[in-house]
């Protein structure tokens, strides 16, 4: 690594209304050095490195790069043109692929000219598998996107801007839907392609894969730069420390004696219109003081698993069992009659109806309760108070219990479907990628919250795409791949990565 700038943030701010996004946040990345930016949500990280590629304008500040003699000079703010041109490559989250191309149309897309790719193939072809030996991000040129692994669209999403000479990589979140294996090897090949020169920026929120793979730490709080620390001098209570400001709490998995039997679901078929959308003779059972974690990447069945839990869909074989009771007919109202509480994970359009307010979305599942219901009208002040000390209990923020769900930020909604689960001490939690969108220290919460509802007896069903997440709250561990389950004994991530790759099956 050279220490030698590439990139230099100074004092970059940015409003949004009243909202100070970023606030006069500086920061330098250097040639062939990884950089991980951490923060909790609403931090402003997104929006620091959206104002970097030229998606936002900064109200304040300046941007320095590198030029072709080595000297640093501005970066024109606002024009994503001019960061292409300057040699910043940008790879968000979801990623932007066109499904029906294949890897090589897609990697040019938009860098060359129709007619230029067809007359270029061949240079185009071998400026592409020079990049590729170069890099390690291994793919088949010749095959329609929709036909390749999660892990693969990563690699060509990568390969696009490393196509376009970038020679700063901002990744958002890149092993958000990656097996561990997946995970590892991207951030190997990145590492192999930094000895080359190249700089990288990236957002996490795994604390092990930035200590394991970054250079150098910067945290946001607040829209500021709170702590800076190389990454050899970190772990990760000083890492949490910088992000929260206070002292993590360290979570303690009990070793409890399971009851009886909450949920059993017995060689269950369900046949979708795809294999996404199916489940192949799966079976299994959760008890009483239990957490059992399905851990797999997404779009392998769990969703479908979780519709069937929800009472939303119906086999078409197998027997669905609540206690010692045959549900027959499920339904949401029969699930939750039957003590199952509902963490969905899709919060806007399975968690609230937005349009409702806060209060009112509080009480969805409780309107045969007393405290807000008589004769069957609302009790609208008791439903108020009722809301408001949810929101004050699960720290949910906003304008007010009286306006509309839909006003509160992604990271609020969670935590008032949170608030709505928990406090009707359920005997049985669907938590369905519960900590999703929420930052450390309420992520931190609400993994407190499911393990204090086993602790007094309930039984937990956690599906999560992250395996630290399972590996800590988890008493057993199954792996959902291509519509089928199955158990492991082990708590290997190497072991449990290769299942979920649909590997040793």
């Amino acid at each position: 690594m050279s220490a030698k700038n590439v990139l230099s943030l100074l004092s970059l701010s940015k409003r949004f209304g009243t909202t100070l996004a970023n606030d006069q946040v500086t920061l330098d990345l250097k040639r062939g050095e990884i950089l991980a930016l951490l923060g909790e949500n609403g931090a402003g990280k997104t929006t620091l490195m959206n104002m970097l590629f030229g998606h936002y304008l900064p109200d304040e500040g300046s941007i320095l790069i590198s030029n072709a003699e080595d000297k640093m000079v501005p970066l024109t703010p606002g024009h994503p043109q001019a960061a292409l041109a300057a040699g910043i490559g940008m790879v968000h989250q979801h990623f932007t692929l066109a499904e029906n191309l294949t890897a090589l149309e897609n990697i040019t897309l938009g860098s060359e000219p129709l007619w230029a790719l067809g007359t270029n193939k061949v240079k185009v072809r071998e400026k592409i598998e020079k990049i590729i030996k170069r890099s390690g991000l291994k793919v088949d040129l010749n095959v329609a996107v929709g036909r390749l692994s999660v892990g693969e669209k990563q690699r060509v999403e990568i390969l696009k801007a490393l196509y376009r000479d970038a020679k700063i990589l901002v990744l958002d979140e890149p092993t958000a839907v990656l097996t561990p294996q997946e995970a590892d090897l991207l951030f190997k090949n990145i590492q192999a392609m930094t000895l080359d020169g190249l700089s990288v920026i990236f957002i996490s929120h795994k604390l092990r894969e930035v200590l394991e793979f970054s250079h150098r730490i910067v945290v946001l709080r607040n829209g500021k730069k709170v702590g800076e620390i190389l990454t050899c001098d970190a772990d990760e209570k000083i890492i949490a420390n910088m992000m929260v400001g206070e002292d993590a709490k360290v979570l303690k998995r009990t070793k409890l004696k399971v009851g009886q039997s909450l949920l059993s679901l017995s060689a269950i078929t369900l046949k979708g219109n795809s294999l996404r959308n199916s489940l192949s003779d799966i079976s299994l059972v959760v008890h009483e003081h239990e957490v059992l974690g399905v851990a797999g990447v997404s779009g392998n069945g769990q969703s479908v698993l979780a519709e069937l839990i929800s009472g939303l869909s119906f086999p078409n074989l197998g027997e669905i069992k609540i206690g010692s009771n045959r549900i027959d007919k499920p339904s949401p109202m029969a699930m939750i009659s039957a003590g199952i509480g509902r963490i969905p994970e899709d919060r806007h359009r399975d968690g609230i109806v937005g349009s409702m307010t806060v209060a009112e979305n509080a009480i969805l599942e409780s309107l045969n309760d007393p405290r807000v219901q008589r004769f069957g009208f609302l009790r609208q002040e008791a439903m108020t108070d009722y809301a408001e000390k949810l929101c004050e209990a699960y720290d949910v923020r906003g304008p007010g219990v009286r306006f509309p769900a839909r006003l509160l930020s992604g990271g609020n909604i969670q935590k008032l479907i949170l608030a709505r689960v928990f406090e009707k001490l359920p005997s049985l939690i669907l938590a369905n990628q519960p900590t999703r969108g929420l930052d450390l220290g309420a992520a931190s919460d609400v993994e407190r919250r499911l393990l204090d509802a086993r602790n007094r007896g309930a039984g937990v069903i956690l599906i999560s795409e992250d395996l630290d997440e399972i590996l800590r709250l988890s008493d057993r561990i199954m792996v959902m791949y291509s519509g089928e389950l199955k158990e492991v004994s082990s708590r290997n991530r190497e072991e449990i990565g290769m299942l979920m790759a649909g590997k040793n099956k």
